[in-house]
């Protein structure tokens, strides 16, 4: 189901994203909901270098693998999943 919302912007950023939203020709509301929904999927996943340099680190292992054991034995727990 749709919600609506209200959003305040500066008279210089709503001008930015008028033109561009007709550059792309789509109202404004569409514009700025793409425009977030593609922000939101280009952020969502980690790309192979960021994996690769992850994976390399091991303190950052043992941090997880650490962080894992605690949410198993509900010494902490999950915040959010995406």
């Amino acid at each position: 189901m749709s919600k609506t919302i209200n959003i305040c912007l500066e008279d210089e950023k709503y001008e930015l994203f008028n033109k561009f939203a007709k550059m792309d020709n789509r109202d404004l509301a569409n514009f700025i909901e793409t425009a977030t929904s593609r922000y939101i999927e280009e952020i969502k996943y980690i790309d192979e270098f960021e994996i690769a340099e992850i994976n390399a680190n091991e303190d950052l292992q043992k941090s997880l693998q650490q962080g894992r054991l605690d949410v198993k034995n509900k010494r902490r727990r999950l915040v959010s999943e995406l």
